[in-house]
């Protein structure tokens, strides 16, 4: 890695003190950028988390897709951790930290509304920024488009009966509109556009114009990151400046839950004798969260400034420094695994 991916925990820390202070200094511009979404998702933020996955879809040779499906393994880790495990654990964890540990500290209305609020994260895999994670890991990513599309499917049927069942509530509606948009959004388009840049630039089937275009674009996609979460944090700047003990208490579980199902995903894919380049990408779709989604819903559900919103904009703020110290683990482990496709 370059000097720039080496300490890119360093720059995102420093992306979330200027988003929350840029959001505190010029609430009112914060606010406009705010007001520029459709179907719930803003459209600024589209923006650049397209920018950060188009060089991954660039990458995606459709002529290998075909050959996914012959090596299930990979496909099955991350199905069982994302619908079977992860959605159930958020919630025990929820229900432990904040009707057992916290009750004191906590009034159970609010307690309950941060309960919901992790509860719609753990439904939710992430879409979007896992392309990031699995770049980031060197993973294959024709088998991670796979992965992510086909939660994605799923998550269009099962996200509002288990969201429903874990918050008890049987009316729970879910902004469809938001949802598929989303998929639209971040992986059909840059899809679509990145098979025929692709097309173009590797016409002579020799890569040389392929990587030299990619090698542009990394530092653009790096920087779609940062801008991404300098946005997200000054949009809730007021939020976190104004609770700051909250943010600790819905912290401390959310971390639990993320290392918590990392490690268990990771110890199967070794298990599984997985390839590096697939079993860290599964291991990070079943870690991270789709929190566009989770906070649309939180807010439809609960309201702007509910203890529900809040605890998905939480996720957030848990989720890139954490994503980024499982990738630099995952790096640091890729010994562990064997390098053999067929084993998927």
């Amino acid at each position: 890695m370059g000097l720039f991916e080496r300490y890119l925990s360093v720059w995102v820390g420093l992306a979330i003190l200027v988003g929350i202070a840029a959001g505190s200094f010029f609430p009112a511009q914060f606010a406009t950028i705010a007001t520029l979404e459709f179907a719930h998702v803003n459209l600024v933020i589209a923006v650049l988390i397209w920018l950060m996955i188009f060089p991954m879809m660039v990458q995606i040779d459709f002529s290998s897709i075909k050959d996914v499906g012959k090596k299930p393994k990979g496909l099955a880790l991350t199905l069982v951790i994302n619908w079977l495990i992860k959605p159930f654990t958020m919630a025990l964890l929820g229900w432990l930290f904040f009707k057992v540990l916290f009750a004191d500290w906590v009034d159970p209305q609010t307690a309950t509304e941060y309960i919901a609020g992790m509860i719609l994260l753990g439904v939710a895999p992430c879409t979007a920024m896992v392309f990031i994670w699995s770049q980031m890991t060197k993973g294959d990513a024709n088998y991670t488009l796979v992965q992510v599309s086909i939660n994605d499917i799923i998550m269009i049927f099962a996200f509002a009966p288990i969201a429903g069942l874990l918050l008890g509530v049987t009316d729970i509606t879910v902004p469809w509109d938001t949802l598929l948009f989303s998929v639209l959004l971040y992986v059909v388009v840059p899809l679509v556009l990145g098979t025929l840049t692709r097309r173009a630039l590797d016409s002579a089937d020799n890569h040389t114009r392929l990587n030299s275009f990619l090698s542009t674009m990394k530092p653009w996609s790096m920087i779609g990151l940062l801008a991404t979460v300098v946005l997200l944090f000054g949009f809730q700047s007021q939020t976190i400046i104004a609770k700051p003990e909250a943010i600790l208490l819905i912290a401390i579980p959310l971390l639990i839950q993320t290392y918590g199902i990392f490690a268990i995903a990771y110890y199967a894919a070794l298990k599984m004798k997985l390839p590096h380049n697939v079993a860290a990408p599964a291991c990070m779709i079943g870690t991270s969260n789709f929190f566009e989604l989770a906070v649309a819903v939180a807010i439809s559900l609960f309201g702007l400034h509910s203890g529900a919103a809040l605890a998905t904009v939480v996720g957030v703020l848990v989720e890139v420094p954490v994503m980024l110290s499982l990738v630099w683990f995952a790096n640091r482990t890729r010994h562990w695994f064997t390098t053999k496709g067929s084993q998927i």
